[in-house]
């Protein structure tokens, strides 16, 4: 992604009029307590774990269609539940793929864009972007730890 993309959304992010002071405690525990991680999720490769805090996170757009229930970019995710099936309840059987930001590492293996516009495998909408932590950060009002918070009993 070109540095004019990431600093156009960086700004769009920066500039959005909704008001997230509100969101946060929504955001925050969108993850474990609101959004059910459902199958197909990433399984991981057992060796990749998140060790500190990544200067990228991966993120789904409105592009996302989740493959129809075949996700491409969850077999490349090396992070297990980083990347799950999140239903569609006004158009089932539909859905998309949510990212965990307090999972992902930033490794871009689950994008399809590669050096110099090469397509990789990954996701074949390109519904996946890169964008700062500290972007994401300062729009969702979270500071994402180093390791990832332990499971939800």
């Amino acid at each position: 992604m070109s540095t004019q993309i990431v600093e156009e959304i960086r700004k769009a992010m920066l500039e959005s009029k909704y008001d997230f002071t509100t969101a946060n405690a929504r955001v925050q525990k969108r993850m474990y307590d609101i959004v059910e991680k459902h199958w197909p999720m990433s399984e991981g490769d057992g060796k990749a774990q998140r060790k500190k805090r990544p200067r990228i996170l991966a993120i789904t757009t409105d592009c996302c269609t989740g493959c129809s229930g075949s996700p491409a970019c969850i077999e490349y995710c090396p992070i297990e539940a980083c990347m799950f099936w999140v239903p569609d309840e006004d158009h089932p059987p539909f859905g998309r793929i949510e990212v965990d930001p307090y999972l992902c590492i930033g490794c871009q293996k689950c994008t399809s864009k590669g050096p110099d516009g090469a397509f990789l495998d990954g996701c074949p909408w390109d519904a996946i972007e890169m964008v700062p932590t500290d972007d994401w950060e300062a729009v969702h009002g979270i500071t994402l730890p180093d390791a990832p918070p332990a499971p939800p009993a």
